[in-house]
């Protein structure tokens, strides 16, 4: 909920984590010789109060918690600004599509990019903001200026360089893409990726891709393990178009984000699913069986295809994410890990010790319930490596 609007004191970034050169106090030099001043100036230096110290009274504006922490909403005028959504974000510059189908390249306000947060960026695919657009004189490309960004839900994030990074936000859904070879599967990623959507709430769907290349059979432990703890599991091939229907129906009406590591076939399943986006692809490397990095930006199309060769269309939206090949989980502690693991909450409290990390302890449940054959032995091998931050 938003508190009253009213004048309060925001933390902004600081300019400079420290003196842009080293300066000494001149009192401090005096009765020195040349050498021990010297030295001095090498070794004193006078700077701010500290990292992320400066603030400032920001008025007209209201501060509300969202699904990526606390933001701040600043008034705008809504006889000149517009509301839409963020379609991708390329350096400093925003492309957003209006309400009314228009695209524009839009700037950030300065305010929104100087608070002090735990966000890489402050924009991200997929989120509702309001801008003014800019006059543009003699036909050239509608401009922008983003004043104020909505409150989020659905926040696909992870940490990157100890900081919140917005893979994507407002979606309803993500689609878990992995491949059955080349690359080869990683399900320790998956379970990554299940665990970061048990905690934003949003419903997770595993998309195996490339069955074409193995004998179905041997995805029968992985896709029952997973389907048995209540997870949607579709294995397909947008080379020969295997489950395409299926996913599609998964898709229908929701705005679904598309992530995964390099190489899997995230755009590849898109093209198939939409052939109106044509979006760019490539082969995984025959050296290394590592994907390339194709897709270099989240970016949210809006989709409409025709459904059982009728006139009817469906509608909805897809984030094509850039592939990854390692996801660290952001604002999970090790304590949390085993309640985002289904199969692990009921023995959790059963344990003797309170504090209980599941992993060496004696008279533990969860490390029974492994050897009793109630939790399966690679989704508990996942869960150590995560708790335990490898």
């Amino acid at each position: 909920m938003a508190k009253k609007r009213s004048k309060f004191r925001a933390s902004f970034r600081k300019n400079h984590d420290s003196s842009a050169r080293g300066r000494a106090d001149s009192r401090s030099l005096e009765g020195l010789s040349e050498d021990s001043a010297e030295r001095l100036t090498g070794q004193e230096r006078l700077s701010g109060k500290g990292h992320l110290s400066r603030r400032r009274t920001v008025a007209d504006a209201a501060i509300v918690e969202d699904a990526a922490g606390e933001m701040i909403l600043p008034e705008v005028d809504r006889t000149v600004c517009r509301q839409g959504v963020v379609l991708r974000t390329q350096g400093l510059i925003s492309v957003v599509l209006d309400d009314a189908g228009a695209e524009f390249a839009c700037a950030t306000r300065q305010l929104l990019k100087q608070l002090a947060t735990d966000l890489r960026h402050v924009v991200a695919a997929g989120d509702r903001v309001w801008f003014r657009p800019s006059e543009v004189s003699g036909g050239g490309a509608q401009e922008g200026m983003i004043e104020r960004i909505e409150p989020r839900h659905g926040v696909l994030s992870r940490t990157s360089r100890g900081r919140q990074q917005l893979i994507a936000s407002n979606v309803d859904q993500i689609v878990i893409v992995a491949s059955a070879a080349e690359p080869r599967l990683k399900p320790n990623l998956i379970d990554r990726y299940l665990i970061t959507a048990e905690k934003a709430g949003l419903r997770p769907i595993v998309c195996v891709n490339k069955i074409d290349l193995i004998d179905p059979t041997d995805l029968v432990p992985l896709v029952g393990v997973y389907a048995q703890l209540g997870y949607r599991v579709l294995p397909v091939s947008a080379e020969r178009g295997r489950g395409l229907e299926q996913l599609r129906a998964v898709l229908a009406g929701k705005q679904t984000a598309f992530t995964g590591q390099s190489g899997v076939g995230k755009s590849s399943l898109l093209n198939a699913v939409d052939p109106g986006l044509r979006l760019r692809v490539q082969t995984v490397s025959a050296e290394s069986e590592k994907g390339r990095h194709t897709t270099t930006t989240a970016e949210l199309y809006p989709m409409r295809w025709h459904a059982d060769d009728s006139d009817a269309s469906v509608d909805g939206f897809l984030v094509d994410t850039p592939g990854i090949r390692s996801f660290e989980l952001w604002d999970v502690i090790p304590q949390e890990v085993a309640g985002y693991m289904p199969e692990l909450r009921p023995y959790v409290s059963a344990c003797r010790f309170p504090d209980c990390t599941h992993t060496h302890e004696t008279f533990c449940a969860v490390k029974d319930a492994v050897a009793d054959g109630w939790i399966d032995t690679r989704r508990y091998e996942s869960y150590t490596q995560i708790q335990s931050g490898e």
